[in-house]
């Protein structure tokens, strides 16, 4: 995870400097050729449903994973979402409104894959994906569920259906399988598959920056404290309960910095879909959302640093 002739301090955010240009760019080109709502949905569609299943089927199938090794980064990875699961019930402490509260709490723990996928190919590209993509696939349930359980009694979904048709889980079961059972695609499809990675990256980082949000929301004074505690929580806690955890558990190399990575991403974009789709208080999740990215521009390489 070093840079040549750079301070070890400074490498990972010398490294991951053009992903971050790709937030970036994608925000400026929203604004710039004004491209509507319309295209940036279908391409997140794009994204979701097609391109990135390919790029975890292809990282898990083509690496070769130490099960043993896994385990511990899993825990951990497990032990920093229940971090942020539990401290972010203590925002019920700011007297917000109980909707409010129910969607914004999700942006205490919920993770931005992309992001994730992005770090860790370019840390340390196909394992640091695969890595990724097991911790990615095995959090995203427990997710999806405290963030659903919260918002359920306000509004109606199912999330043992929305669990059964993710497509990052089953990209992820079908990769995981594929590579327990040592089948080998052909070389044809194994290169199709790494194709769509490579699209994967770029146009997800694009579509993340597309939707950044930092309007002011007028909000009164507990919000605002209210928010910052959930962005800290998101961005403070969790990494450091990882660091803790994974200097207690001894996990070393890219297992123990892919779940420094993951418990330091900012929210995924879903909180907010989420949020909108069970009648919540979207305008403070899409805040919160895009805030905690651009923050965590500057918090991510500063974790990765300390590894």
């Amino acid at each position: 995870m070093s840079v040549s002739g750079v301070s070890p301090a400074l490498a990972p955010a010398l490294a991951l400097l053009p992903d971050f240009a790709l937030i970036l760019l994608g925000s400026g080109l929203r604004r710039v050729l004004h491209l509507g709502d319309h295209f940036w949905s279908g391409l997140e569609k794009l994204i979701y449903f097609v391109l990135f299943p390919a790029l975890l089927f292809n990282g898990l199938v083509k690496t070769r994973i130490e099960w043993t090794t896994a385990a511990p980064m899993i825990g951990v990875a497990a032990g920093a979402m229940a971090t942020g699961i539990v401290l972010g019930y203590g925002a019920k402490l700011f007297r917000l409104a109980p909707m409010s509260f129910a969607s914004q709490y999700q942006c205490a723990f919920r993770f931005n894959s992309y992001i994730g996928l992005a770090v860790a190919g370019k840390l340390y590209g196909v394992p640091g994906i695969a890595a990724m993509a097991i911790v990615v696939g095995v959090m995203v349930p427990p997710a999806n569920m405290a963030a659903v359980w919260m918002l359920a009694r306000h509004g109606e979904a199912s999330v043992w259906r929305e669990l059964a048709r993710n497509p990052l889980i089953l990209a992820t079961l079908a990769g995981v399988a594929a590579n327990v059972a040592g089948f080998q695609p052909p070389e044809a499809l194994l290169q199709f598959l790494g194709r769509l990675g490579e699209a994967a990256i770029a146009l997800g980082l694009l579509a993340v920056g597309a939707g950044l949000r930092t309007g002011n929301a007028k909000v009164g004074a507990g919000a605002t404290a209210a928010a910052a505690y959930l962005l800290t929580i998101k961005l403070v806690a969790m990494p450091l309960a990882t660091l803790a955890l994974i200097r207690w558990t001894g996990l070393t190399g890219v297992y123990a910095d892919v779940a420094l990575a993951f418990s330091a991403l900012p929210t995924a974009s879903s909180a907010f879909i989420l949020a909108q789709r069970m009648g919540g208080d979207g305008t403070r999740v899409a805040w919160l959302i895009s805030v905690g990215t651009l923050l965590g521009m500057l918090s991510l390489p500063f974790w990765l640093s300390l590894r």
